[in-house]
């Protein structure tokens, strides 16, 4: 994983540059798959690999903490996935993606 190459001040900043390195799509959890609605494609978690992932910790709202996942699929298209932790996590989506590959 590529994550310890970078280091973000905020959820924003993280989101831009990834964009800028080619992660230019939104995944979203549904029915335990991801989709990625922009072009309407759902993926399954053989589908797919986790590239970077980078935590953050709200300083003074535990509602702010979350983790920015980079994602790639087999057939190459590559995006972001927000999810919460801790008490604001969504356990599905959260086993969802601990069954995904990490990139090595």
């Amino acid at each position: 994983m590529n994550a310890d190459h970078y280091n973000y001040a905020s959820v924003t900043q993280a989101l831009a540059d990834l964009q800028a390195r080619g992660y230019t799509d939104e995944f979203d959890f549904k029915d335990d798959h991801l989709f990625c609605n922009s072009k309407g494609v759902r993926f399954n978690p053989l589908e797919l690999k986790i590239t970077e992932v980078y935590r953050f910790e709200g300083a003074s709202d535990p509602e702010d903490s979350s983790v920015v996942y980079a994602i790639e699929s087999a057939a190459g298209l590559r995006g972001v996935l927000i999810d919460a932790y801790g008490v604001y996590a969504d356990e599905k989506k959260t086993a969802f993606i601990s069954s995904l590959t990490i990139a090595g």
